[in-house]
């Protein structure tokens, strides 16, 4: 398995001008945030209004699910 190259462009989830809608982002909900578990969606809507958030970004994926950014991916990735 390849590792997803997420920092490489400066692209990070605290960083609104980051995040944008369509983009393939890892979040982390609510109810995971002691285990740090992640889900992989498509952004479907930003949340979060603020520039900077130092938790990540919130946002609502295809599908429903709310949660916090923890990594842009900028690759796909390898099956």
């Amino acid at each position: 398995m390849q590792v997803n190259k997420v920092m490489e462009q400066g692209r990070n989830g605290q960083q609104r001008g980051s995040v944008q809608v369509g983009l393939t982002v890892d979040i982390i909900k609510k109810e995971d945030q002691r285990s740090g578990k992640r889900t992989r969606g498509i952004v479907q809507e930003i949340l979060t209004n603020s520039v900077f958030h130092p938790h990540g970004i919130k946002v609502r994926l295809k599908g429903g699910l709310v949660g916090r950014v923890a990594a842009v991916i900028t690759e796909p990735e390898e099956k």
